[in-house]
Order: C-alpha cells, then structure tokens, then sequence
C-alpha cells in the first residue's frame, strides 16, 4: 500500500497538471453555463413578469436550479438584473463606446466616428429583440421602482461619457460649435433613435435590415453635423 502511494507522488509532475487544469477547465465551461442558463430564465421571468413582480425564486425554477445556486452566482435580485442588461440590452452600446477609441477608429474623421457609434447604438433592431423588450420593461416601470437607475447603471452611463468625451475632443478641436460635450452626446443620441422610438408602442417588432441601420444612423449624422458644425 505504501508502495502505491509512494508510486503516485513520484508521478511526472507534467501529468498531474494537465489532468489539474482539465478539471478546471471543464468546471470553467459548466460554472459559465449554468450562469448563461441563469440569465436566460431571468430574462424570460422579467419579460413575462416584469422586474417587480419576479423574484428570486421563480427565476431558480425557470433554470431549475435551487435558490441557493443562483444566490450563488448573484447577490441580490438587482445585481441579476444588472447582469441580464449588460448582457442582453446595453451590450450593443457598450462595444459602440468601445469601437470609439479602437485602433480602427480613432484616427476617423468625426463624422465616420459617429456613424460607427450609431451603427453599433441601434445593433439590438436587428437582433433577436431582447434588448428592446428589456427597454420597454424599464420604460413602464421606472416611475415606481429602481429600475431605471439599475439600467441606466448598467452600461449606458459608460457609453454616453465615452460619447461625451468624443464631442468634448472636438468642441475643442474647433470641429463642432461650444456646447456642453454632455448635450451634444443626448442629442446625437437622440437623433440616433428618432426613428425606433416608435418600436415601444407596437405590438410586433418589424424586421430591419443592416441597410436600414446605416440609413437611418447616416441620417442622424447629417442632421447633427449640419447643426452642430461651426457655420
């Protein structure tokens, strides 16, 4: 017995760590689905029960895990919610921000910069509808709860300073006429989304086509730039 044991601590250390780091592994790719699993179910309670009225626990028997796993994963019902919107709703304007002041487009004259941004703000009309859904959640029940600041929070805060800190580079560059960098991000925003606003009120969402992305968002430049710009 002695001799087994003594067999298997002399074993080639380069053996024990790969069956280490396999185990690991494996347990990496089970632990992130069964979080992916989670936020799923989350988003399927919010959407069909609103964020008031869902709780912890129907979220843990819509991914058929106990309670004591999801607590596992996330904290509270806010730090869920938190998560699904990063995932599933500002996601697209997180990487908007970020392509900002990528290797690719740093060196773009504004107008293309924006154009991108714009591109990357409206991704979720082309997507599977999700991040819009969630917006529409938040939108009919902000006036009573915290959620509007958990959405906004969660990525959206971000995205608009990053966009704030573009008009800024150019309000001082000369580019654009001085305004508060703050302003002209909400109003390039909302220009952006002139013609999605109208997506809330409907029952079934249209099907909008990458052309029909690049239309509107060169549309919104336009129209900014011609106001913006010093005349």
């Amino acid at each position: 017995m002695l001799k087994l044991k003594m067999r298997a601590f002399n074993e080639p250390c380069g053996s024990v760590n790969i069956g280490l780091f396999t185990g690991r592994n494996h347990m990496r790719t089970l632990t992130e689905k069964k979080r992916t699993d989670i936020l799923n179910a989350a988003t399927k309670v919010f959407l069909e029960q609103g964020y008031e009225r869902a709780s912890m626990e129907g979220v843990a028997r819509t991914a058929e895990c106990s309670k004591a796993t999801l607590y596992n994963y996330f904290s509270s019902k806010e730090s869920l919610l938190d998560a699904v919107v990063r995932a599933y709703g500002t996601n697209f304007l997180t990487r908007a921000a970020d392509d900002l002041y990528s290797q690719d487009s740093r060196h773009l004259p504004l107008p293309e910069r924006l154009q991108r941004f714009g591109e990357g703000m409206l991704g979720a009309m082309t997507s599977d509808w999700k991040g819009l859904q969630l917006y529409r959640m938040v939108i009919g029940e902000a006036g009573h709860s915290g959620i509007g600041d958990i959405f906004y929070e969660s990525g959206v805060r971000e995205s608009m300073n990053a966009l704030s800190a573009l008009m800024e580079q150019h309000i001082e560059a000369g580019d654009l006429q001085p305004a508060r960098p703050d302003l002209r991000a909400k109003q390039f925003s909302a220009l952006v989304k002139a013609e999605a606003d109208e997506l809330f009120l409907r029952h079934d969402m249209p099907v909008y086509t990458r052309g029909d992305i690049v239309a509107m968002v060169q549309s919104a430049v336009e129209v900014f730039m011609a106001g913006a710009s010093p005349r």
